[in-house]
This record gives structure tokens, C-alpha cells and sequence, in this order.
């Protein structure tokens, strides 16, 4: 039976309805505000998987086209595919607030899928996904430590708004989507135009008050339709056979602990003067040593897999007791240490622009390249089409952590890292009217210790300034750790590395300028998220590292270039008139297909007469330009042509063209100060002479002549208008009457 729970939030009405959709899942509801309504069902397989030493939890977001009314773009393929880059986003920001809250011994397979049904154009779906799944995972049977919820914050003039529609998202300062209770947060998803920290902790304080709404009506479902938890097997299996009565588990965790307290300095605190590879060796030592103490005759091949895999819990309960005891990191900095840090640009010869930032192990060669208008990618989404100028994306190879690896394209881990550089620099670009360049980054992870993405963030920054995009601030990014236990102590790292990053820790991404904050991202490991003194402390630590990471970017380039790369393509960009667009591109294109053949160049215009002309090296641009100006061109009297071209010649006169498409007609009165009997005596088609704009009559054709650039003779006498005869233009009517009716293309302006 389908049953329905509302509240008041924000202003509108929350729904969530239970019992309607999808009712194998072992959870599913639909929640709905205003009118976008999104599904969330949670699925538990029946059995573990044994064997696996991870939580096998995988969250997906499936966007259909269908809730905004949409038909997919493409002719060939019209319905849904591979997930967006947008639909993966989603996917991963819902999985980082929820996933903390699962015990992650559980290896029984779980899924949870948010699907939007409806969308009205105005209601962002990504919070409703966020309370959709948690939802869904609270009601069934699957054991969680739930509920949260999911809000998003802006900032309009000063006041904060409650899920700001989408139309008020552009407006305002920062855009935060946080995940979370009224205690807590999970999860923080942000972009903003330089917002300081003070601000960014009292929009999630204002956020976390008012996520207490949705969480009680959640709660509410649960105690009208939830199921009673499922209990699971969550520790190792055991091994009964006799050969391994005398090795238990605790024999195995003692001997570990203690071979890592034994060689701490070997394993962990070298690192400086160590390599990856090196500490890694040290590692293997410990598993050499596990091997060769649980032989084939004294335990089972499963009861050693199982010491293996506990190896790496060991290790990180070691350094987050290190770090919380005796203050000591795993390569011996200090709580507030940066790595060493180094940065160039111009790394690459014929590239448009090249940064390659380290920090530490972490390695990344950023490289730019600058397009025209028209290489823009086009989007296609719940809010419709759209277009985006500005592209950074991201490459994690596998050399990069000294590993082998197939290259199948871009991940999921990959679109989100790339995605996340992406917000930090686009609020620092200049807009399209001064910079009409379309931008793309790539930034290849050459080695990794953790906190690639920041690093991607630096060498974007790094690449667009050597570029000669005109910044109006460098970006820096940094990734922030916690060390944390059970019994509440915690310290935070600043430059969080990969050992870090365990049990009771976090991954708190911070992108700024000197002025303020453009991105964040933070996901958790701890039971049941951040609070608000942790995220304080963290902005604090946080800006005070951003702050030296700029000023070692400041030595490798501390402006943008005042010029483009030569080896970038030129762009001109000019307005014409809206009317003038269609003669532009003529009849099927004609007329600028001849523009870009001839010129070899690109042509972008834009509905509101903006005309962008891209070249590279080796084309006509000032031709080309110089080309369009002249078609939207309107004559005046008293111009004159230097070479015109004659394009037709009759006994009347003859018909110059003065600019292209438009054309003239020199009367055979106006040729000279004297008579002239035959026009065809003194032009042929295809002569240039040079000629005045005489008039422009009211229907917009032209009359043009050549006597009137010269002063008439001293004995010229001009016949009174009575004593000429009657042909238009002046002179006698031996051509056969007088002057043809107009015609011809450019709107009337052309033949006569």
C-alpha cells in the first residue's frame, strides 16, 4: 500500500511516498519537491562475498531525459547511454555522504540507484537524490547509521536561500550542497566566487540547522513502513581445521604490530629521502616475514590470505595512533607541513601554455590549448542544452602510482577529480565579450602520493597563465586530513598523502585564491561525519597552506602572459547587425562557406550579432574580416571606392561593385564633365575604377559617380533641368529608355 508523508521546507512542500515503485528493492521511495520528483531504491545481495578484504557499495545516479520532456540530441541514438559526466557527479556526491554510515566489514553486495522521474526546471534534483538514498537505505532491511539528508545553500545579496532554484543557483555568490544531520556532515560539495572562509562556516551552520525538516520526516517513514535490520556476518571467517589451532588472530595482529614498531623509522619515517617503492619494499618485508612464519604445514592458505589482508588496517591504526599520541606523520613533517613543493611553466615547445606543478611525490603536467567559439561543448541535460567554453580533465595512468594497468578511458575517480579543478578555476576566467577563446586543460598525473586533484588545480592555473588567459586571480588548491579514534582525539594534517587517508580520517579539499574560496569537496571515513569545530579548524589550516602554495606558484609566473602563444590560433570578434546576420551567411550557407574556403579561416556568430573569426597560422584574418565588415557595410554619400569592380555595362552607363553584393550604377552622365557617347568604349567587366557614392535613394539603391571627384572645368556650364531630356539620370534617352528597375541580391541595394 502506497503511503505519503509531507513537511514544510524551505518554503515548499517535501513529499516522500513509500510503497508505490519498485517493490522487490529491499528499499524504495520517491521523494518529491515542488515538481521534481526523484526515485531511490537500495538493494542488499543474499550472500557475502567471501575472499574480498572491501566494502562492495556502488552508488548510481540515472539520469532520464524524459522527466524535462527532453528527446535525446543525437539522430542516431536516442535513448540513454553511458552516464553523463553531470549523472557520475551526482553518483559520486550522493556515495561520499552516505557511504561513512555503513559498517565496512560488511562484503555482502549493496547498491544503491537515485533516478529523477520528474524535473520542473526550477527544483535541483541532487539534494532530493541525497535524501531519496537515504531514505530508501533507512526503510529496508540493510544495516545503516542513518538517516541523512541533503540540503543546498546560496547566498543572494547577502541572505542565504534554501534550495535556491536553479534560476537563483546562477545569481548567487556560492552554491554548497552539503550532506549530513544537524550534528554532522558527511559530505560537502561547493563552488563560489571568492568567498571567504568566515562565510562558507556560517552558510553550513545555517545549512545544518536546517536539515533537521527532511531528517524527521525520514524518520518518520521509517517508524511507519521501515524493516527490522538485517544482522550480518562482519568479521573474518573462521578456519577450523586442526593444523591452525595454535595461530588465531590475535597472534597475527600482535606479530605485525610489533614487527612495525620494530622498523617504524625503516617503513615510515625516511620517507623524505625514501622513495614510494622503497617504503613499499619495507612493506613486503612485513608480508615476507608473515609467510614465512604461517608455512604450509602449520596454516591453511586461507588463514594466511586472511593475515595479509588485515596488514593494511594494521598499518593505518598505526599511523593514526602515531599521529594522535606522538605527533609523528609517516614521512616525518610537521601537522601543518607542506611537501616540498616546486613549480614551472613553459615545460612543453609547441603547446599553447604548460604548468607542471610537485608537491611532494605528487606530480602533474597541466597543458592548455585554446580554441575558437565553435569548439564549445554542447551539453545535453535535465535543464536542456547548454554549452560549456571551459574544460579541464583529468588522466590518472596507471605508471603514475607504479603500477600496470589497461587505459579504457576516463573513470569514475577521474571525471570527479577533474570536475572538481574544473569549479576551482572557472570563477577566475575571463568572461567570453573580452576572451572569446574556448580553453581546455588536461592535466596528466605523472606520480601520485595523494592529493592529485589539488595538484591539478595548481597546474591548471600554472598552464592558463603561461597561456596568456587573463586570470583575474592564480587558484591553488590543498587537501586536508584528520587522524582520529574512538575515544574522540583528533588532529588535523595539512597536505593529506595516500597512507593518510584511513580509518577515522578525511579527505577535505579546499581551491582559492588570496581572497577567498572557489571549490570544495570532503568526503569522510569517520563513523559519523565532521563537526562544526572540525570544519572550523580546517578552513583555518586550510587557508593558511593555500596562502604558501601561491607564493611558490607566484616564482614560476606571477601574471598571466600579456599575449597568446604563437602557436595559438588569432581570434577577432566584432558586432554587426542582427538584421545583417542572414547576408553573412547567405542563402545555404553560401556565402560564408566562400569567406572560410578562401580565407581558411572559422567563422562563430552568435545570435546577437557577436562575430568571432578564429585563425590559425597561414590564414587570411584581416581578409576575412575585413570580408564580413563589408557585406554588413552600409554606403554613404560622399564615400569613396578606390576599386570598385564593373560588373556589367550598358549603353545607359555601368554597374560598379563598391563593397561585396552591393553595387552601383555610374550613370553615363556622371563618367565625365564631358560627353560621353558609349560607356562600353571606355569599360569591361571586370576593370576597377574608383568611384563616389553620389546618393542613396529612399528605397536604398545606389548612384555613383566618377566626374564628381574632380572639380568641374572652368567653362562647364550645366544645362538647366528643363533644357535635359527626359531620360532618369540625366543625358539624352538614346539608350532605349530610361533607368531599369532595381533588383538583384543585398536587400535592393544591388543591381539596377
Amino acid at each position: 500500500m502506497s503511503q505519503q508523508f509531507s513537511t514544510q521546507w524551505g518554503g515548499r512542500t517535501l513529499t516522500i511516498e513509500v510503497g508505490k515503485f519498485a517493490p522487490q528493492a529491499n528499499g524504495s521511495c520517491t521523494v518529491r519537491y515542488g515538481d521534481t520528483v526523484v526515485m531511490g531504491t537500495a538493494t542488499m545481495s543474499e550472500n557475502r562475498r567471501d575472499g574480498i578484504d572491501w566494502f562492495p557499495l556502488s552508488v548510481d545516479y540515472d539520469e532520464k531525459l524524459y522527466a524535462a520532456g527532453i528527446i535525446k540530441g543525437s539522430r542516431f541514438i536516442k535513448r540513454e547511454g553511458r552516464p553523463s559526466d553531470e549523472a557520475i557527479l551526482t553518483g559520486r556526491m550522493v556515495d561520499r555522504g552516505i557511504r561513512p554510515l555503513f559498517n565496512d566489514l560488511m562484503r555482502n553486495d549493496i547498491q544503491v540507484v537515485t533516478t529523477t522521474l520528474s524535473f520542473d526546471g526550477e527544483n535541483d534534483h541532487e539534494a532530493l537524490c541525497v535524501i531519496a538514498a537515504s531514505c530508501a537505505l533507512a526503510i529496508s532491511d540493510i544495516p545503516f547509521n542513518g538517516p541523512v539528508a541533503g540540503i543546498r545553500i546560496g547566498q543572494i545579496e547577502g541572505e542565504w536561500v534554501i534550495n535556491p532554484t536553479v534560476e537563483v543557483q546562477l545569481k548567487s555568490v556560492l552554491n554548497l550542497l552539503i550532506t549530513g544531520s544537524v550534528e554532522n556532515v558527511t559530505q560537502i560539495e561547493a563552488d563560489a566566487q571568492q568567498v571567504a572562509e568566515e562565510t562558507f562556516i556560517e552558510a553550513m551552520d545555517f545549512a545544518r540547522k536546517h536539515l533537521k525538516e527532511p531528517i524527521a520526516l525520514i524518520e518518520e517513514v521509517r517508524a511507519a513502513a521501515g524493516k527490522e535490520k538485517r544482522v550480518l556476518i562482519i568479521d573474518a571467517p573462521t578456519v577450523d581445521a586442526a593444523g591452525d589451532a595454535e595461530i588465531t588472530d590475535t597472534a597475527i595482529l600482535d606479530l605485525t604490530r610489533a614487527f612495525i614498531a620494530k622498523h617504524a623509522t625503516e617503513v615510515f619515517y625516511d620517507a623524505p629521502k625514501r622513495a614510494k617503492a622503497e617504503r613499499m619494499a619495507a612493506f613486503g618485508k612485513m608480508k615476507e616475514l608473515l609467510d614465512t612464519y604461517f608455512t604450509r604445514e602449520n596454516i591453511s592458505k586461507d588463514r594466511r590470505k586472511i593475515a595479509f589482508t588485515k596488514l593494511k588496517a594494521i598499518v593505518e591504526e598505526f599511523i593514526t595512533e602515531e599521529v594522535i599520541e606522538r605527533g609523528r606523520r609517516v614521512d616525518g613533517r610537521g601537522l601543518r607541513e607542506i611537501r616540498p613543493l616546486n613549480s614551472e611553466v613553459a615545460v612543453l615547445p609547441r603547446t599553447h601554455g604548460t604548468g607542471f606543478f610537485q608537491r611532494g611525490e605528487t606530480h602533474v603536467l597541466s597543458v592548455v590549448t585554446l580554441g575558437s567559439p565553435g569548439d564549445e561543448q554542447i551539453l545535453q541535460s535535465l535543464e536542456g542544452e547548454s554549452k560549456k567554453r571551459y574544460m579541464h580533465h583529468y588522466n590518472f595512468p596507471a605508471y603514475s602510482v607504479g603500477e600496470t594497468g589497461p587505459n579504457r578511458g576516463p573513470g569514475r575517480r577521474e571525471i570527479g577529480h577533474g570536475a572538481l579543478a574544473e569549479k576551482a578555476l572557472v570563477p577566475v576566467l575571463p568572461p567570453k565579450e573580452t576572451f572569446p577563446y574556448t580553453i581546455r586543460v588536461v592535466s596528466e598525473v605523472m606520480s601520485s602520493n595523494g592529493s592529485s586533484s589539488m595538484a591539478s588545480t595548481c597546474g591548471s592555473t600554472l598552464a592558463l597563465m603561461d597561456a596568456g588567459v587573463p586570470l583575474s586571480a592564480p587558484v591553488a588548491g590543498i587537501a586536508m586530513g584528520l587522524a582520529s579514534n574512538a575515544a574522540g582525539k583528533y588532529v588535523i594534517l595539512t597536505d593529506l598523502q595516500d597512507l593518510e587517508d584511513g580509518p577515522g580520517g578525511m579527505d577535505f579539499k579546499i581551491a582559492g585564491t588570496r581572497l577567498g574560496i572557489t571549490a570544495i569537496q570532503m568526503d569522510t571515513k569517520t563513523p559519523n561525519g565532521l563537526n562544526a569545530q572540525i570544519i572550523r579548524e580546517t578552513f583555518a589550516q586550510a587557508k593558511e597552506a593555500r596562502m604558501q602554495v601561491l607564493d611558490v606558484m607566484a616564482k614560476a609566473i606571477a601574471h598571466p602572459r600579456s599575449d597568446i602563444s604563437q602557436y595559438a590560433p588569432k581570434i577577432v570578434t566584432f558586432m554587426i547587425p542582427v538584421d545583417k546576420i542572414r547576408e553573412v551567411i547567405g542563402p545555404g550557407g553560401k556565402v560564408i562557406n566562400e569567406i572560410i574556403d578562401k580565407c581558411g579561416v572559422k567563422i562563430d556568430i552568435e545570435q546577437t550579432g557577436q562575430v568571432s573569426v578564429t585563425a590559425v597560422a597561414g590564414a587570411k584574418l584581416e581578409e576575412a574580416v575585413d570580408w564580413i565588415k563589408n557585406i554588413v557595410r552600409v554606403v554613404a554619400a560622399g564615400e569613396i571606392f578606390e576599386q570598385a569592380t564593373v560588373t556589367r555595362v550598358e549603353d545607359y552607363g555601368f554597374f560598379a561593385e563598391v563593397l561585396p553584393k552591393q553595387e552601383g550604377l555610374v550613370h553615363v552622365s556622371e563618367i565625365s564633365w564631358q560627353r560621353v557617347e558609349s560607356p562600353q568604349d571606355l569599360f569591361k567587366v571586370g576593370d576597377h575604377v574608383k568611384v563616389m557614392v553620389k546618393e542613396i535613394d529612399d528605397q536604398g539603391r545606389i548612384s555613383l559617380s566618377i566626374k564628381r571627384m574632380t572639380p568641374p572645368p572652368a567653362d562647364y556650364v550645366e544645362r538647366p533641368p528643363r533644357e535635359r531630356d527626359d531620360r532618369a539620370g540625366g543625358g539624352d534617352r538614346r539608350s532605349g529608355g530610361g533607368r531599369p528597375p532595381h533588383g538583384g541580391p543585398g536587400g535592393g541595394r544591388g543591381r539596377f
